[in-house]
This record gives C-alpha cells, sequence and structure tokens, in this order.
C-alpha cells in the first residue's frame, strides 16, 4: 500500500484490518506470516524514532501476553475462531507503550491524557443531546459523520476473506482493499458479531464478542472512543464530540429523524429516508451474513444498498412500536449489580442486561422482553434493528451513546468502580473483566474501559436520573447537569474534576472537593452561584456528601 511517497505495508489485525508498517520493502505477506506488527514511529516533522518510538521512550516491540482464561462451557470449541484470545490467531509480537503512551506503533496518547509527553489529563470533549445543539452544532455533526463515510482510513486496511484464505489461493497475495472510516467502524460491529465459520453452510450461531454478556457496555464504549478519536484526527479538531439521542422520551415518534438530524422520513417511501439528508446517500455494507456463512468468507465491503428505517412501524411487533419511557432507565440506575451469573443474555437482576434489553428494567427476565437499548434499536424497525449491520445507520452512534451515557450515571450513582459484579472469568467467550475486546488494536481490556468518562476524556452534558423504587419513593433523583455553556476548557476541567463521585469515607475529601469547586477562578459572580448550586444537587447519600 502507498500512503503518498512512502511505501509503507501493513500489519494485520485479527479483525483484519491492516495497520500501516512503516518498514521499507519488507513483503506484507511476510509481516503476516511473523505475526509481528511493530511499525516504526515517524515524528511529525519527520524524524524517525524507531521501533514503537523506542529512540524516544514511549515504547517497544515485546511479546504479546493475553490472559489465557477458559473459555465458557457454551463455546465448545479451541482455535477455531480467529477470535479466540484476541489477538494471537494473527499477533504475537506488538508495541507495548510505557506510560500513558497509546497506538499501535505508541504514536498517540491513551484515552484521557494530552501533551507531547502524555502526562496532563486531557479537558473532556462533552457529547451534548443532540436535540439541545444549535443548527450549526448539528450541521457540523451531520457533516462530519458524512465525511468520516467517504474518507478512506490512512492507516487501516480491511481484510477482504476469511483468516485461512487471507493470503489468497497461492499463498502470497493478501486478500485486502482500502475501507472508510465509517465503514470500518461498521465492519468492527459486524466482526464482533459474526457467527463461528465451521465449514460451508455450518455456522455456530451461539457466539457474541460484543452483545449478551458483560462486555456489552465496555466493548460499545471502545467502540465509541474508536470512532470519536478516528474523526477527531479527520477534522483536526481535538475537541470534537459524539453527541447522543435520548431514546427514553415515550411515544411513537423519532425525535431526531429529521433532515437536519439523522433523516426524516421518506414522503413517498415510509421506509427510505428523505433525499435533504445525506445519510438517503449512504450504501449499507456487511449486511449478507447467511451469504457469508455459506460461503465461509467475511464481508468484503461491496455496497448492499441504501439505509432503510421506519420508526415505530413494525405492526407485527406492537411491543416494540413505543419507545422506552424516563422512568424505565431510572429503574434500570437503581438495579445495585453490574451483572449476575450466568452472564449471559437471561440473568435476572443485572443492570448490564437491563440496560442492554433483555431483562425489563427492574431486572427480572423473559424470553419475550425486549426493553432499553434492544427496544431503541428494534423501533427503528430497520437497517439499525438487524444486530450485525445495525452500525450502518447512523443513528447507532447517537442510540450507543445515550446507553453509554446510563452505563455512566450508573457508575456514578452506584458508586462501582470496584467492578463489582464483572466477572473475571465464567463469562460468555471475551465478555470476561480482562479479556481483550475484539477487534481492536492496539490490545485492551474490557477492565480498562470500566471507569468514568472524564478518565477516558469524555463527559456529557446531563446524565439520566435514577429512580428510587427499591427505597419505595418513586422519587427521581437529581440529574447530573452541569452548566456548560457558560465554561472554558480550563473551568470546565476543574470543574468536572470536582465533581467526581468520591469513594466512601473521605469527610476531609468532600471538604477539600468543596473548596476546589468554590474557588474555581470564575470571572463573573452568577457562574460561582451556578456552582454553588451545582454543589447541593450533588449533596445525596450515593455520593456521601
Amino acid at each position: 500500500v502507498v500512503r503518498g511517497t512512502q511505501e509503507t505495508w501493513g500489519c494485520e489485525n485479527q479483525a483484519a484490518i491492516f495497520s500501516p508498517w512503516f518498514v521499507q520493502g519488507v513483503p506484507p505477506v511476510d509481516g503476516i506470516l511473523s505475526k509481528e506488527c511493530c511499525p516504526e514511529l515517524v515524528s511529525p516533522d519527520g524524524q524517525n524514532l524507531g521501533v514503537c518510538g523506542q529512540t524516544a521512550s514511549r515504547g517497544s516491540c515485546q511479546d504479546l501476553t493475553v490472559p489465557d482464561i477458559p473459555h465458557n462451557p457454551e463455546y465448545p470449541f479451541t482455535n477455531v475462531d480467529d477470535r479466540e484470545r484476541w489477538p494471537n490467531k494473527f499477533f504475537n509480537r506488538t508495541c507495548v507503550c510505557e506510560g500513558n503512551f497509546w497506538g499501535y506503533n505508541c504514536g498517540e496518547c491513551r484515552y484521557g491524557w494530552a501533551g507531547e509527553s502524555c502526562d496532563q489529563p486531557a479537558p473532556p470533549v462533552l457529547r451534548k443531546n443532540i436535540k439541545n445543539c444549535t443548527v450549526e452544532e448539528r450541521r457540523r455533526f451531520v457533516d462530519a459523520l458524512d465525511q468520516a463515510k467517504r474518507t478512506v482510513h490512512p492507516d487501516y486496511i480491511r481484510g477482504k476473506e476469511h483468516w485461512l484464505g487471507l493470503l489468497g489461493p497461492n499463498g502470497t497475495e493478501p486478500q485486502v482493499a482500502n475501507v472508510t472510516i465509517y465503514n470500518l467502524f461498521v465492519w468492527m460491529h459486524y466482526y464482533a458479531v459474526r457467527d463461528t465459520l465451521l465449514g460451508p453452510g455450518q455456522p455456530f450461531k451461539a457466539i457474541d464478542f460484543a452483545h449478551e454478556g458483560p462486555a456489552y457496555n465496555t466493548w460499545h464504549r471502545m467502540h465509541l472512543l474508536w470512532l470519536e478519536r478516528e474523526m477527531q484526527k479527520m477534522l483536526g479538531d481535538e475537541t470534537f464530540a459524539l453527541h447522543y439521542w435520548d431514546w427514553a422520551v415515550g411515544g411513537t415518534e423519532c425525535d431526531v429523524c429529521t433532515d437536519d438530524m439523522m433523516g426524516a422520513r421518506h414522503p413517498l417511501n415510509p421506509t427510505a429516508l428523505s433525499t435533504g439528508s445525506p445519510f438517503s446517500r449512504w450504501q449499507s455494507v456487511c449486511m449478507s451474513l447467511d451469504d457469508y456463512n455459506r460461503l465461509v468468507t467475511l464481508c468484503n465491503g461491496t455496497d448492499e444498498g441504501p439505509i432503510f428505517r421506519n420508526p415505530g412501524g413494525n405492526v407485527d411487533r406492537p411491543a416494540v412500536r413505543v419507545l422506552p419511557r424516563p422512568e424505565d432507565v431510572g429503574r434500570c440506575l437503581d438495579l445495585p449489580e453490574y451483572d449476575r451469573f450466568n452472564w449471559t443474555r437471561i440473568a435476572g437482576g443485572s443492570f448490564r442486561n437491563s440496560l442492554e434489553g433483555y431483562s425489563n428494567p427492574q431486572g427480572q427476565y423473559h424470553p419475550d422482553i425486549r426493553s432499553l437499548h434492544n427496544l431503541a434499536h428494534l423501533f427503528l424497525n430497520g437497517t439499525g434493528g438487524i444486530t450485525h449491520a445495525s452500525a450502518n445507520d447512523p443513528i447507532f452512534v447517537l442510540l450507543h451513546s445515550y446507553s453509554d451515557a446510563i452505563f455512566d450515571a450508573w457508575l456514578r450513582l452506584q458508586n462501582s468502580s470496584s467492578q463489582t459484579g464483572y466477572p473475571e472469568e465464567g463469562a460468555p467467550i471475551d465478555h470476561n473483566l480482562n479479556n481483550t475486546m475484539v477487534p481492536f488494536m492496539p490490545v485492551i481490556r474490557n477492565a480498562d474501559v470500566f471507569q468514568l468518562s472524564e478518565d477516558l476524556g469524555y463527559a456529557y452534558d446531563v446524565l439520566p436520573q435514577m429512580v428510587r423504587s427499591m427505597r419505595g419513593q418513586g422519587l427521581a433523583e437529581p440529574s447530573w447537569r452541569l452548566p456548560v455553556e457558560i465554561l472554558g476548557p480550563a473551568a470546565r476541567t476543574n470543574v468536572l474534576t470536582a465533581l467526581q463521585p468520591l469513594q466512601p469515607g473521605g469527610r476531609d475529601a468532600v471538604r477539600a472537593r468543596r473548596q476546589q469547586l468554590l474557588h474555581l477562578h470564575l470571572k463573573h459572580p452568577r457562574q460561582l452561584q451556578l456552582f454553588r448550586t451545582q454543589l447541593q444537587l450533588q449533596q445525596h447519600p450515593k455520593l456521601h456528601l
């Protein structure tokens, strides 16, 4: 693959994605066969910093250690699926970055960190309710998504064949192709969801690396983080943030399905998008799962038709024609345990399973239930309701950003940074706490993103509310609100730090944090009063204030 004037060969990762390999003259076949992905890092001014940035003490090429966690008995195979013990089927040596350096070549900072040495907390980017965005903010967001759909990714290349056929029939011709930023986002979701290929027309379907288990929240959080950063790089704007759709409004209308947001309904075709939206021109990829299974191959990125959507229009399933309600989210937030045995779609009393939508908001499982996240997808009644293909519809980004906001609210309200209820083994394949998530490179564990959003470099303008149903009061907790419109980046960073939930038993820390908040150097008395009011809203038992 030629990038500009420099010939760069790719390191092929298990998601069949090639990362650029800045070693001139080394054929990609050798890179695949060696199972090593340790590219050289070149600084913006053209200085060669060595393999993995080693001469700048950013990282080094090392053997990759993947936790040897037993597969759940529900997955009875070994060495059959190329996603097992990710990414060992493709790599056993990669760049291991020092400190907060990050990336396939240690050329970036970890999420939540910034600065030349990646040693400064990054000011969180702000994800907003798209309904509350200005006309200009909406236009910019829609245009950025459309640009990502059309922009070929400068670093990654997509594999076109199953791993056994990746080098072609003669073993010397890698089956790869360019891919756009957004289509790679779609491809990642498909790849994590797809069936295990046992032979022609013999898929093993009881497998999903991103759903129906504890990793539902952590996998989709990482998926969004990946897209957000890739779009920031595409735009040259580190402040760009993904927005969200608050789908917990009840009713039968999609209030973001307008041409200035996610695309209105076509006036003559109820399942098509209005031509006034750029999304009406988008082509879906990775739709034909049955064909891929029959041919024992992967999605090859071929355009497979436009997005279709008919919100609330599924007359055969009345239960999915109405969106979740605000109180449904509140009751889900009231569940104190992140997940429960057997950590699958049938787990009862599980916050994760209720949010994912296989249990009702109170945590009771029934095979016919589809609530919260699942209900929002099925309500769309189109591309967005087909699991392996749902990311084709850009409303997926907003839908999952709100699901992530609920997850973030739960972490705060339940004070659960201890990861209570997240199993270290026994969960479905790749869903345990220390499993590495498919198909992300460099490798990242579920545990690495089980933390507050600000620690990962982003925040929400408003977090959902909690219902005190367990106390029988039926009252909503105050929502976590931040008057972000009046803040500059530095003040916002200080306030977000000041308002983070406290660990139990910290009276001195409470006093210190109050002082930190009240002594912010804000320019106007009204701003100081707003933050005093905000602090009062934080005084509830869950935060020990």
